[in-house]
C-alpha cells in the first residue's frame, strides 16, 4: 500500500509542477491554489509513506516520479522539444528509479 500511495504522492508533484508554471509566478489564483493544494496533498501522502518505506527509496522514487512526469508534460502538452539528449536524460533517470524500485 505504502508503494501506491508514493506514486500518488509522485502523481500530484507531476500535477502541482505544471500548474506552477499555469500560475506566472502565483499571479494568477486558480492555477496558484491547485499548486498550493496539490502540492500539500504531494507532501502528505509522502510523508505517509515514508511511514513504512526508506527515505532514500521513498524520496527518489517521489521526485523521480515529479521530474519524469514534468519532463513528459512539458513535452506533451507544452511543446518543449524533446531531443535526443533530453530523452537519453529522462532515461537515466527512470533506469535509476527501476533500479531503485528494485534494490527496495
Amino acid at each position: 500500500m505504502a508503494w501506491i500511495i508514493l506514486i500518488a504522492a509522485g502523481l500530484l508533484e507531476v500535477v502541482w509542477a505544471y500548474y506552477l508554471k499555469q500560475s506566472h509566478g502565483f499571479t494568477r489564483l486558480v492555477p496558484s491554489l491547485v499548486t498550493l493544494v496539490t502540492a500539500t496533498g504531494s507532501f502528505f501522502l509522502l510523508a505517509i509513506a515514508m511511514r513504512s518505506l526508506p527515505l532514500g527509496a521513498a524520496y527518489m522514487i517521489w521526485t523521480g516520479i515529479g521530474a519524469i512526469g514534468a519532463f513528459a508534460m512539458g513535452v506533451l502538452v507544452m511543446g518543449e522539444p524533446a531531443s535526443a539528449t533530453r530523452m537519453a536524460a529522462a532515461c537515466l533517470i527512470l533506469s535509476g528509479l527501476v533500479l531503485m524500485k528494485l534494490s527496495a
